[in-house]
């Protein structure tokens, strides 16, 4: 008669690590970003920019206007009050309809003044507007 340890009984289960919940667990996951990564839409705006060549035609044809951190707004190098800045544009496009704006704001410009300048411009009838921005 053969007498047996109660410590020397040896299961199978016991010789590895069992991997299923693991597998199953990491399976899950990646189902769970694949459907994710599908249905995520990126927001963008679309933006045309212009040819080489369409930029250098209309060097020249631009009124410039400058926003200081001051709240101060220059309009071809003159000191104007936000509220001449559509009379000045609407003079302007009169003379070249093809006329575009580029505003250079100063970095700690506020946003509403340049907003508001912006809106003058619109007011006026100039939709092509370059925005630029300085230190």
């Amino acid at each position: 008669m053969r007498m047996r340890r109660h410590g020397s009984e040896v299961h199978e289960s016991s010789h590895g690590i069992d991997l299923a919940p693991m597998l199953d667990f990491v399976l899950n996951l990646l189902i769970f970003f694949i459907i994710t990564a599908i249905f995520v839409k990126e927001v963008g705006l679309d933006v045309s920019r212009p040819q080489s060549s369409t930029a250098q035609d209309d060097k020249g044809m631009s009124v410039n206007i400058q926003v200081l951190e001051s709240g101060d707004i220059f309009l071809n190098g003159r000191l104007v009050d936000v509220r001449a800045v559509r009379a000045n544009v609407e003079r302007e496009k009169a003379l070249d309809s093809n006329i575009g704006v580029t505003i250079l704001a100063e970095k700690k410009a506020h946003t509403g003044v340049v907003m508001s300048v912006v809106d003058q411009v619109r007011l006026g009838g100039i939709y092509n507007i370059t925005f630029t921005t300085s230190g």
